[in-house]
């Protein structure tokens, strides 16, 4: 009986002597944080009970604000076949944790404590176009305000999605969105403010690094509200639109230049004699320079699968101009070749070009009327004129004869004698008609020059009107692009 007693008073007394030992201890510890520094006082007596797991609210019907504020540091890359932006900003944060509050008087007039990160609340504000795995340096602390207020300053290398529209590359102009978000509260636990004005996040360059290709127009904001029927909760969201627009000089000096350059050599080349074949050889080398420019210039031109830029359309109908004037080329070489065999310009093609075209074109050229082929008769009597010695007898040894005869004339010649002049005759007459030929034939070439000649500038100017027409209408697109 007396063991069950000693038992009994030993379970009612053990419990006083171990709260006795637990109040010294709480009162030496105490003694010692009294005595020992600031901030190591102040940081034990905020963490000293603190719950990092529950949201820092008193009420939970009272939400907590998450204020962000986004500053652009660099645009590191725009990846366009991917569709991925990558930029570097400078991101804050600031919320009210209602358990971090402290009165300076108390703790040396500290008014601001930086605590670890993982010792405290975080909200779980992501971004939500996130592609990669975050390359951000590690900022372990926070700063903490007397009232409670907590400051979370990092910096982010974001890698988003983005639809980048490369159509008037190089003077495009790209519009990326973050969309930062809680990831699990919904609005009526985690709502996301704005901490400065939008004013003042739109025209803030203060930190960009204006020296590289893209340049900063400013970051937009907007503020919605997106709601999830399955779950039937709402959740807020915070946009930041990035307007970068592209420098084009590079481009316009490694890419337009050397295609205006050469299509200006094209035109150049239309000075060139049409009967010549310098100019054939001329278009086709312009013509393999060009597609040589294209295959180095590929690897700069974005490529995407959703569309095809505006400049590689551009390089395409420039191409496609130079193929043209090729083909004009040797169209008119060929129409003003000279060969033995060429028919005489049909009259309809001599009344629709050396007239009509001329006239419409100004040319002012005084065009020479085809001499019609002289008759064999009128040949023989001009040519035997000439000679004086009415060789018109002496082709016929018959009437040569009988007037000789009927006149008492002296005997005529041997028969070897009319011989040889019936030959030289026949050599003059073979030499008469080969020159008729040839001249005829020179006359018929001129006639083809002045028709290819003609026809030449005339397909000229249809070309320098639709080489002007195509570029103007490309420079006036860009220009509006590029000041809109």
């Amino acid at each position: 009986m007396s063991l069950w007693l000693q038992q009994a008073l030993l379970a009612l007394l053990l419990p006083t002597f171990l709260a006795q030992g637990e109040a010294r201890e709480r009162g030496t510890a105490q003694a010692h944080n009294f005595n020992g520094p600031a901030l190591q006082r102040l940081a034990d007596h905020l963490l000293a009970d603190y719950r990092k797991g529950v949201r820092p609210v008193r009420d939970w019907r009272k939400p907590t604000t998450i204020s962000i504020d986004v500053i652009v540091y660099a645009i590191l890359s725009v990846d366009e076949k991917n569709q991925v932006l990558t930029t570097y900003i400078w991101y804050r944060q600031f919320w009210a944790d209602e358990f971090l509050q402290w009165n300076p008087e108390d703790f040396d007039n500290i008014t601001k404590l930086s605590i670890p990160t993982d010792s405290i609340w975080v909200p779980d504000i992501l971004i939500n176009e996130f592609v990669d795995v975050e390359k951000s340096p590690s900022i372990p602390y926070v700063y903490v305000q007397h009232q409670g207020e907590v400051q979370n300053y990092k910096p982010l290398q974001v890698v988003t999605a983005c639809s980048l529209d490369i159509y008037n590359f190089p003077f495009d102009v790209q519009n990326c969105s973050l969309t930062f978000t809680s990831w699990l509260h919904t609005i009526q636990d985690v709502n996301i403010s704005l901490w400065r004005l939008p004013e003042k996040v739109k025209s803030d360059k203060s930190v960009f690094m204006n020296q590289g290709e893209w340049e900063l127009l400013g970051v937009l904001t907007k503020f919605l509200e997106f709601c999830d029927r399955e779950s039937r909760g709402c959740y807020a969201e915070m946009k930041f639109y990035v307007v970068i627009r592209r420098r084009p000089l590079f481009y316009a000096v490694n890419l337009l230049l050397p295609s205006i350059f050469l299509m200006i050599m094209d035109i150049v080349g239309f000075y060139l004699p049409p009967d010549s074949g310098e100019r054939v050889s001329f278009k086709i080398t312009l013509l393999l320079g060009y597609s040589v420019f294209l295959i180095i210039v590929s690897d700069t031109l974005p490529a995407t699968a959703i569309g095809t830029p505006l400049i590689s359309v551009y390089f395409v109908v420039c191409m496609a101009l130079l193929v043209i004037s090729l083909v004009e080329t040797i169209f008119i070489v060929r129409l003003v070749h000279k060969q033995d065999l060429q028919q005489p310009v049909p009259l309809w093609l001599r009344h629709l070009v050396l007239e009509r075209i001329t006239q419409l074109l100004c040319l002012g050229e005084q065009l020479t009327s085809h001499r019609p082929p002289a008759t064999l008769q009128a040949t023989k009597t001009d040519d035997c004129s000439a000679m004086g010695n009415h060789c018109s007898h002496l082709g016929a040894p018959q009437d040569l004869e009988k007037t000789t005869r009927g006149r008492s004339s002296p005997p005529p010649p041997p028969r070897e004698a009319s011989l040889a002049v019936r030959g030289l005759l026949q050599e003059l007459s073979s030499i008469r008609h080969f020159l008729e030929k040839r001249d005829e034939i020179r006359e018929v070439a001129r006639d083809w020059l002045r028709v290819g000649s003609v026809l030449d500038k005339l397909l000229f100017r249809i070309y320098l009107l639709a080489v002007l027409a195509y570029s103007i209408t490309l420079v006036t697109l860009w220009s509006i692009w590029h000041y809109s």
